[in-house]
């Protein structure tokens, strides 16, 4: 493996004019070399544009793209990374910060793993309130630093599966190679990251780094916070996912695992008032219950 990998980070401006500026610093402030920053704005309505253009004059080695329309965090991305040259990929968003050793940290996990097939490479985060004050760690942590449950590694399918398995998507490094085998993130999609998550692990190991790699912003404003709307594309995106998590299954276990987190689904959508999700989550129950009963699994 090379020494020093070019690491691609593709970082996604809607409207972020109040953080922008400190989130590619801290990308330019990391202690690893070499870094290609690819900046996609996706036709921000306030000062955006201009602000990414000023820091620019100090940083005219950085890509710049500017959406005429604004198409979506997956399109937006999708289309950096057909000129992203790196081996490794982050994908940052314009409110979120690197930590200045983190890149450096997953390049070392990746050239020291026991993993031959390892595609990802995450770890722990600190969210922060919107104005940039701590708020928690996205995996809880003890008095040392260090998460209190321990994370799956290696084959986390079924884990994914079952939980959402979740991780902090701008902590991970993904091998361009996992991007390549995933053509990219699935555009029909409101959010992308159990989605790749899920059809990553399929193939591919993942690895965790017990640190703080990033700080991750929490704003009013967010998809994340949308979560507990009725009928949301967020919540119809992730019917979309399971549905295609169960063409996915190989086992009996899988579909077990995915059982589980469909559970989940019928008990938030019907919290949630929205009948027709409640009614294709059931739907989705009901099939792997026939598939459970009469597929003849190849393991």
């Amino acid at each position: 493996m090379q020494e020093n990998p070019l690491v691609s980070i593709i970082c996604l401006a809607f409207n972020h004019e109040k953080f922008v500026v400190e989130t590619l610093n801290s990308v330019i402030q990391q202690n690893y070399t070499p870094i290609e920053l690819i900046i996609v704005d996706d036709c921000s309505s306030d000062n955006t544009k201009s602000i990414i253009k000023n820091w620019l004059k100090s940083n005219p080695e950085v890509q710049y793209f500017s959406n005429e329309i604004n198409i979506g965090n997956t399109k937006s991305f999708n289309n950096a990374l057909k000129i992203a040259k790196g081996d490794y990929i982050i994908d940052l968003a314009a409110d979120d910060l690197l930590l200045p050793n983190g890149i450096q940290n997953q390049i070392n996990a990746f050239q020291k793993s026991k993993f031959k097939n390892l595609g990802v490479v995450y770890g722990n985060a600190e969210i922060i309130n919107e104005d940039g004050s701590f708020n928690s760690f996205y995996f809880p942590v003890d008095q040392s630093g260090k998460v209190i449950s321990n994370r799956t590694i290696g084959d986390i399918y079924c884990s994914v599966l079952s939980s959402g398995d979740s991780i902090c998507s701008v902590s991970g490094m993904i091998k361009k190679s996992v991007f390549d085998f995933l053509e990219g993130y699935d555009e029909t999609l409101a959010y992308e990251d159990l989605d790749s998550w899920i059809r990553a692990s399929r193939e591919f190991e993942f690895d965790f780094i017990d640190d703080v790699l990033v700080k991750k912003r929490t704003v009013n404003n967010s998809l994340g916070t949308k979560f507990y709307t009725k009928n949301h594309k967020i919540n119809i995106s992730t019917y979309k996912i399971l549905l295609k998590a169960l063409k996915l299954n190989r086992s009996k276990a899988e579909d077990l695992a995915l059982q589980k987190r469909v559970h989940y689904e019928i008990i938030h959508s019907f919290k949630n008032h929205s009948l027709n999700l409640f009614l294709k989550n059931i739907g989705l129950r009901i099939a792997i219950s026939w598939r459970k009963k009469f597929k003849k699994y190849s393991n």
